[in-house]
């Protein structure tokens, strides 16, 4: 779980694009929608089958729900990091540094954390006034620079690992450990198809 920081569950957009009938706590689910599955996407998918009967929910039913999940998780931040002083993509560019094991590039600690590059600077430039990361330039070329921890740095990765993996677990513990792999898996998949094919989509 590595989202940045974004806007909170009651401006996350389902998968309808701009529709935000998600803010208000919802009192019934879709038609055909079990109990236990009701949540503020079943309403909104409740609302369009009702505006369209034969349109396919399917996709706004998964879609939505991830965008759900992803601005509650949001939401909710991030305990450990939170004590720490840390937000979750500040932690992100330090635990690329730590898992890495070795120095990065802002570009590459952009493409590590799929961060934009003015906010990679902006985050180091915080984190290396804390201490925790140092610059250093290439000796070969001069405008590129090459980041690393400082031992301060290491020390707060570590310590705060445990910490947040175990608030996570918290987060995920409606889940069983057999549900959670079942979840992981279809989640891998999605993701490695997106990564491959947004890009044509888009165009």
């Amino acid at each position: 779980m590595t989202t940045t920081h974004g806007p909170s569950a009651g401006d996350a957009a389902p998968a309808t694009g701009g529709d935000r009938r998600t803010d208000p706590p919802a009192t019934t689910g879709a038609t055909d929608m079990p109990a236990a599955g009701r949540d503020t996407v079943a309403e909104v998918v409740r609302q369009w089958r009702a505006v369209h009967p034969g349109l396919d929910t399917g996709p706004m039913e998964v879609i939505g729900r991830i965008n759900r999940c992803s601005a509650l998780f949001q939401q909710a931040e991030d305990a450990p990091l939170r004590r720490a002083g840390l937000t979750r993509p500040e932690f992100d560019l330090l635990g690329a540094l730590r898992r890495t094991g070795h120095e990065l590039t802002p570009s590459e600690l952009a493409r590590e954390t799929f961060s934009s590059g003015a906010a990679v600077t902006k985050r180091l430039k915080q984190l290396t006034e804390r201490g925790l990361v140092e610059r250093r330039g290439d000796t070969r070329d001069r405008r590129v620079a090459h980041v690393r921890l400082t031992d301060a740095g290491r020390e707060l990765v570590d310590g705060i690992l445990p910490a947040q993996l175990s608030y996570e677990t918290a987060v995920l513990s409606g889940l069983d450990h057999a549900e959670l792999g079942d979840l992981a898996s279809l989640l891998g998949g999605l993701l490695s198809q997106l990564e491959g094919r947004l890009g044509a989509l888009r165009a």
